[in-house]
């Protein structure tokens, strides 16, 4: 990562596709820029010199997710200050890019320019890139690996364009750069020469056409046609019409809801096989494509946007959920997948993606969500559909999840190349005890434990609601089981806070981490150490001001500018405030949720991936962490579960009843939110102080003034 112009990147996203420029618009060569598609760098360089010399850049912005405007200008000649030759630039990402360049003379003379532009395509592997292993150009414009001779990297010249093709195995990749207007091809450079008259205008349009093997992928915008006919504005539209509205005097919560509700829409991905579902990927720019537990959790926190969201992704996950025992990717009968990437994959849909099914608590977070989704008001006839795809994750549970017979889910790897940890900070340091050990697998985390109590729970009202009393008694009688045992076995009483998890020998690893609070949001937590769980969570050791880290401080492997061992997470935190809510720690929620959100206002009104556990009180700055995903799609739906736990929303559409008892801090007075989504219509509700009103709410739904008891479903 070229660390040095961090700040200075422009990220474009839409589908699978991404770019990430220079401040200029530039991709310059020797980085981690480049235009990138179904995890492949296409495009490693792109720059432009107008006579001979590279812009002086001035402004860029980004006014959708997939489109940037950059503003340059000729630098002014020898001898004078200014320049009367602007530069324009407006680049649009889907399937490929499009990129409009306009050179305007504001002189009274005309203006003679010479533009060349200069391409390198080295389509080197996504993560290569990320961790600075993508393989230099050599002099002869060949790139090797130790073993393989990669591609011929020079560029054809074919009907007025440039075409560059690479082949690895029997897997092909290519890149097609042509042009509205004539050029003069010279290698890997494209010139053209205009006499501009005064007060007048210059243009040509680019157009970067991708193929994978023999397939040519159109690119969604192409040069010719208006641009507010192509499919990602068509769709940006239509999403924003969608999200419900809101109104507030608080200027962090509303930056921070704005810019997520942007930011969801733009990392939203359709399968083209089924066109129709939408899914959510995991982050731009590294992880643009479907992760299990990513999708799961954000589509939950997504539920006051867009159910439909939900919905997609389940249907999605079900459909590529484990049939056979595989150990190389860790697939399971019932097992949900943890990462689907294209890689080299020839088909263009989902399903022609490599996919790893390595994690742990994608399978309870899918029955979880479905059941929640029903809460939600989802019809019966999609749970019919989807509901023997929960029967089976629960068998995965008990069968492969729980291997030893404990009732307790662990996970190990199968093989040395899937991941070590499978939880949700599965970095290979990321679970370790209080002295800094690594602990060892089979490991039980205790958060995916409540995950799947969560998940029986949800199975049982779902017999409930079929007439299935033995189903539901049994269920009920699994979970109360694993509560109990759970309570035993995790809780620390010399400690006094729950162990991160039990490790090979069902020892307890002892690090105090942020993991317990989501124990909290899933209620297997008892009522009596809920409480010392929420003074531990807010302590100094945890909680730096920002927001509650990973790990403590007084823990030995305590780094705050790490991935997983003292960083704070967006989503982490905002799962954490929604548990503190549930068990009546209003005031503990308030104080994260305002947290992130001046971590936010500092930031943008985005909350990337993560940043660092410094504490706020030494340093009155957000620190970010280098290779964080900005838009991340789990930290961008964050606020909008801020904003439910706020609202204290809890609906069961099922038993005719929504709860509603907004917990507003004092640093909000009023709060509006229209349109949001319940039981196939559109719920209004209006908070000013002590006064709540709602609108919309259909009349067989009974409106409950009160918070849901944490410990029942009633």
């Amino acid at each position: 990562m070229d660390l040095a112009r961090f700040s200075e990147r422009v990220t474009l996203v839409e589908g699978s596709a991404f770019a990430i420029s220079s401040a200029t618009g530039d991709i310059d060569p020797g980085s981690s820029q480049g235009l990138f598609f179904r995890d492949t760098r296409f495009l490693s360089c792109l720059q432009l010199r107008v006579n001979g010399q590279r812009p002086q850049a001035l402004a860029s912005s980004t006014p959708e997710p997939f489109a940037a405007t950059f503003v340059a200008r000729v630098r002014p000649r020898p001898g004078r200050a200014d320049s009367t030759l602007v530069i324009f630039r407006r680049r649009y990402i889907g399937r490929g890019m499009r990129e409009d360049l306009a050179i305007r003379n504001f002189g009274d003379e005309p203006a003679y320019c010479s533009v060349e532009l200069a391409y390198q395509a080295d389509f080197a592997d996504l993560f290569d890139v990320k961790s600075g292993r993508a393989l230099a150009h050599n002099s002869d414009g060949k790139t090797e690996s130790d073993d393989t001779l990669m591609g011929e990297l020079e560029p054809v010249h074919r009907d007025g364009g440039l075409v560059f093709r690479h082949r690895h195995g029997s897997h092909g990749r290519g890149i097609r750069v042509s042009f509205s207007a004539a050029a003069g091809l010279d290698a890997n450079l494209a010139r053209f020469e205009a006499i501009i008259p005064p007060r007048g205008q210059w243009d040509v349009c680019q157009q970067f056409t991708c193929s994978i093997d023999e397939d040519v992928i159109e690119p969604r915008w192409l040069c010719g046609q208006p641009i507010e006919r192509a499919k990602p504005a068509e769709r940006m539209a239509q999403w924003r019409r969608s999200v419900p509205m809101v109104e507030t005097d608080h200027e962090g919560l509303r930056m921070a809801l704005a810019r997520s509700s942007e930011d969801l829409g733009a990392l939203r991905i359709f399968d083209p096989d089924h066109p129709e579902r939408a899914v959510v990927a995991a982050g731009a720019p590294w992880f643009m494509t479907l992760f299990g537990r990513d999708s799961l959790i954000t589509a939950w926190m997504a539920l006051t946007v867009d159910p439909d969201l939900a919905l997609g992704v389940l249907q999605t996950l079900a459909r590529f959920q484990g049939k056979d025992i595989n150990p190389r990717n860790e697939e399971e009968p019932g097992r949900i997948l943890h990462e689907m990437r294209f890689g080299e994959a020839p088909s263009l849909s989902l399903g022609g993606g490599s996919v790893y099914y390595g994690t742990a608590d994608a399978t309870p977070l899918f029955v979880m969500l479905l059941g929640e989704l029903r809460r939600w008001g989802l019809v019966k006839e999609a749970v019919d559909q989807l509901l023997p795809h929960a029967d089976r994750a629960i068998e995965w549970i008990r069968q492969f999840g729980d291997r030893d017979g404990d009732g307790y889910v662990e996970y190990q790897r199968t093989s040395d190349r899937g991941l070590a940890n499978q939880g949700w900070k599965d970095s290979e340091d990321g679970v370790r005890f209080a002295d800094g050990r690594i602990a060892q697998a089979p490991i039980a985390l205790c958060e995916v434990q409540g995950y799947v109590y969560a998940a029986y729970l949800a199975r049982a009202y779902f017999a409930q609601e079929q007439g299935d009393q033995s189903s539901y008694v049994a269920y009920r009688q699994r979970a109360a089981d694993l509560k109990a045992n759970f309570n035993r076995d995790f809780w620390l009483e010399d400690r006094r806070w729950l162990a991160m998890g039990l490790d090979r020998d069902k020892q307890p690893i002892d690090a105090l981490s942020s993991n317990m609070g989501h124990c909290l949001w899933t209620g297997i937590l008892d009522a009596d150490k809920a409480t010392i769980v929420a003074k531990r969570l807010l302590s100094r050791d945890l909680f730096s001001g920002w927001g509650i880290r990973t790990l403590g401080t007084s823990m030995a492997g305590y780094n705050p500018i790490s991935y997983h061992c003292g960083s704070v997470w967006p989503h982490d935190n905002a799962i954490v405030a929604a548990g503190l809510m549930r068990y009546g720690f209003v005031h503990e929620a308030q104080r994260v949720i305002l947290a992130l959100l001046d971590a936010a206002v500092k930031q943008g009104g985005r909350l990337p991936e993560l940043f660092s556990g410094l504490d706020r009180l030494e340093l009155p700055m957000v620190v970010g962490y280098p290779t964080s995903c900005s838009p991340q799609a789990w930290a961008a739906a964050s606020p909008l579960l801020m904003l439910r736990t706020l609202l204290r929303l809890d609906p069961w559409v099922p038993r005719g009843k929504v709860w509603l008892h907004p917990a507003l801090p004092h640093q909000i007075e009023r709060l509006r939110i229209d349109r949001i989504p319940l039981a196939g219509t559109r719920v209004s509700v209006d908070v000013e102080g002590d006064k709540v009103s709602v609108t919309g709410l259909p009349p067989d739904l009974e409106l409950v003034d009160a918070p849901r008891h944490p410990l029942t479903g009633h």
